[in-house]
């Protein structure tokens, strides 16, 4: 859904298919940030508290959203979110599993470098442009923050779920193991409960 808002939103770059882009951001860390918090539970049980204050956290952003159009609003609620993974994300693999710190790490030193790289082209967009002007066309595109921003974000993303996916199956006794498609793509691979 978020890369279908953001593919929708760069093509046209309309204040709607922006909302497309940004909002189910806030969606969708919502559901990470259940997630990691409910990775220790036990099967069939659900949160009502949690998932009502997700959810209410969810259609306050929108509306305040819709109102006051502002990305900055939207940068700092999303930034809340993330930064509540990455609190138990740390939690997790400093006290519960703390051999899954280079997944862990990794997802979000990922993630961060995506978001490093999107805040330099934000704020010397007019100096990158210019240097791009002036370069041969292959580093002019290696300086193109904003895309390394979607690419970065969206491993570091994927990298996370593996981690959220290992950790609530670890927990379940399922026995997880990460793989690695021709030798580069990390998946999880479980084997089934173990019988007593």
């Amino acid at each position: 859904m978020v890369g279908m808002g953001s593919w929708c939103f760069h093509m046209t770059l309309k204040y709607e298919m922006q909302l497309l882009d940004e909002l189910p951001m806030i969606y969708s860390c919502c559901i990470f940030v259940y997630c990691m918090f409910e990775c220790f539970k036990v099967k069939n049980s659900v949160n009502y508290h949690l998932l009502f204050t997700l959810i209410l956290f969810s259609l306050i952003v929108t509306t305040v959203y819709l109102k006051v159009k502002e990305p900055i609003f939207h940068q700092v609620m999303y930034g809340m979110l993330v930064f509540t993974l990455v609190l138990r994300s740390i939690y997790i693999v400093t006290w519960v599993y703390p051999w899954l710190r280079g997944l862990g790490y990794t997802s979000l030193g990922i993630f961060l470098l995506g978001f490093l790289l999107w805040n330099i082209d934000n704020i010397f967009c007019d100096s990158l442009r210019n240097f791009r002007k002036k370069v041969p066309p292959i580093i002019g595109v290696t300086t193109q923050f904003h895309a390394w921003w979607h690419i970065l974000t969206g491993l570091g993303s994927y990298l996370h779920i593996l981690f959220s996916l290992y950790t609530r199956t670890l927990y379940l006794r399922y026995r997880p193991k990460v793989k690695f498609l021709f030798g580069i793509w990390p998946v999880i691979l479980f084997e089934p409960l173990r019988k007593h």
